[in-house]
């Protein structure tokens, strides 16, 4: 199924777990047709357009987290270019024809999944890597001019994201608390 880990995490936001106020953006992938471009700039063109996300919550017309779901290429350039290109960016721009920009909040959420399911998982040590890099990505953030303020990074197969796993109990948890 293509996109499966990308749909099991959209889904969890079709529960309306958040907040009065918040909104949720997904992009086609997750399930809804749409793409989600961030900008350097609030002028929407190709030179100040730096990345497309996956999700994002909206609360009170202020972007308040970012996520980001790799399901193939899991490598530290990878992951470290979504964050950095999402860290660069000041706003997002949709398509509807009025182009009106939603800024990021004072301090934003970024979180990265990360699919286990092409690893072989008793030799791997990409899991080790990936905690390598959250720990890298926390102690330099806040990055100068960025309202990246918080990272998580979460790893897993897509059993671990439906019903009551607990890395989706997690996720659910950790986003709800930044979302207060």
């Amino acid at each position: 199924m293509k996109h499966s880990l990308h749909k099991a995490i959209g889904k969890i936001f079709d529960n309306g777990f958040l907040p009065s106020g918040c909104e949720i953006f997904k992009d086609h992938a997750c399930g809804r047709a749409q793409i989600l471009p961030l900008f350097v700039l609030c002028k929407k063109s190709f030179p100040t357009e730096y990345c497309n996300v996956d999700l994002l919550i909206i609360k009170y017309d202020k972007i308040k987290v970012i996520f980001e779901i790799e399901e193939s290429d899991v490598k530290p350039t990878q992951i470290c270019g979504k964050f950095l290109t999402s860290a660069l960016s000041s706003c997002y721009i949709g398509n509807k024809k009025d182009f009106k920009h939603i800024g990021m909040d004072d301090a934003v959420l970024f979180i990265q999944i990360l699919d286990t399911s092409r690893l072989k998982v008793k030799n791997t040590k990409k899991i080790e890597q990936w905690k390598n890099i959250e720990k890298s990505i926390k102690k330099i953030i806040p990055l100068k001019g960025s309202q990246i303020k918080h990272y998580k990074l979460f790893y897993g197969g897509i059993q671990d994201f439906i019903g009551e796993a607990e890395k989706r109990k997690a996720l659910v948890y950790y986003v709800r608390k930044h979302l207060r």
